[in-house]
């Protein structure tokens, strides 16, 4: 319980995704070959501040919370439907099948009641990598968290998108949707999940179950949607590692099945708690990440022009 807390903690200060499931990246690098002034020092100082994609050739490295991107490319901050917010960040840096999915995905939003797109969040660092505050994941350049607020106003200044809010859509602490909640919303999350490229897509559990209560037809993209912590002010979506990636370590499969279920007993966990384990080992600190977590191609990503 001590872990649920400080993560529910943490993601309703951040809004951001952490510690999503994740898989090992393989074929780490070997102390031997990380220069002297990178060994100890963590990883987040050296990608944070690549203010450009490399130049290479777009690949995935790695996994979601431990990897990297070559050859990021950058959603534009304004579209004809999305706008890139909290861009002080330089977070607005993905594979191109994330930056096109995105893209994609905005355009039918501005086909909705209320909706002229997205407002798009964090997608990854220019070059992935563990980032300087927030996310554990997104280092991969196959994550984006897409704003459950309308966007209804695609002509925001940069000082805007800096202040504008999120706006959060739960009620009883994720158990149930509230009155910000819209059939356009199920709509959204519905066509984000049906696309091939979608792994998962992660929202808190009261909106997983209205989605399951309110959807009459077909059921199975409901599979890739699962309820986690926080996930009121956005929703994220991982997508699966690109064609021809080889290096890249893909998000197991959802359970067989629509989730419905399991998203029911996350709400009733969420309305009657079950009591403590008083066994349960305390949790353990989180470890920052060095060069030595991540696959070996990330020192060439970092050294790349």
């Amino acid at each position: 319980m001590g872990r649920i807390v400080a993560i529910i903690a943490l993601l309703a200060g951040l809004a951001a995704c952490e510690s999503l499931p994740d898989s090992e990246p393989p074929g780490t690098l070997s102390s031997r070959n990380i220069p002297a002034e990178m060994q100890g020092v963590h990883a987040k100082q050296f990608f944070g501040a690549k203010q450009q994609a490399s130049r290479q050739s777009p690949d995935v490295h790695g996994g979601y919370a431990k990897g990297c991107l070559a050859g990021g490319v950058a959603l534009p901050e304004t579209g004809p439907t999305w706008q890139a917010m909290r861009l002080s960040r330089n977070r607005n840096w993905g594979h191109p099948e994330t930056v096109d999915f995105v893209q994609r995905v905005s355009r039918f939003a501005a086909t909705q009641p209320g909706w002229d797109g997205l407002y798009v969040g964090d997608l990854s660092q220019p070059r992935g990598g563990p980032m300087l505050t927030g996310h554990r994941s997104h280092q991969s350049g196959m994550d984006a968290d897409i704003w459950l607020r309308p966007a209804n106003d695609l002509t925001l200044s940069r000082t805007a998108r800096e202040n504008l809010s999120a706006i959060s859509m739960r009620r009883a602490n994720g158990a149930y949707t509230n009155g910000n909640w819209t059939r356009a919303h199920h709509e959204i999350v519905k066509a984000a999940a049906q696309d091939p490229r979608t792994a998962r897509i992660f929202i808190f559990p009261g909106a997983k179950v209205q989605m399951c209560n309110d959807e009459t037809g077909d059921r199975a993209w409901l599979r890739k949607v699962r309820p986690w912590w926080g996930h009121h002010y956005h929703f994220h979506v991982r997508l699966n590692c690109p064609d021809g990636a080889a290096g890249c370590v893909a998000q197991d499969p959802p359970p067989p099945g629509d989730g419905c279920a399991e998203a029911q007993q996350w709400v009733r966990n969420i309305i009657d708690p079950p009591p403590p384990d008083p066994d349960a080992p305390p949790p353990k600190p989180r470890r920052e990440l060095t060069m030595k977590d991540l696959p070996r191609q990330c020192l060439a990503v970092l050294q790349s022009d």
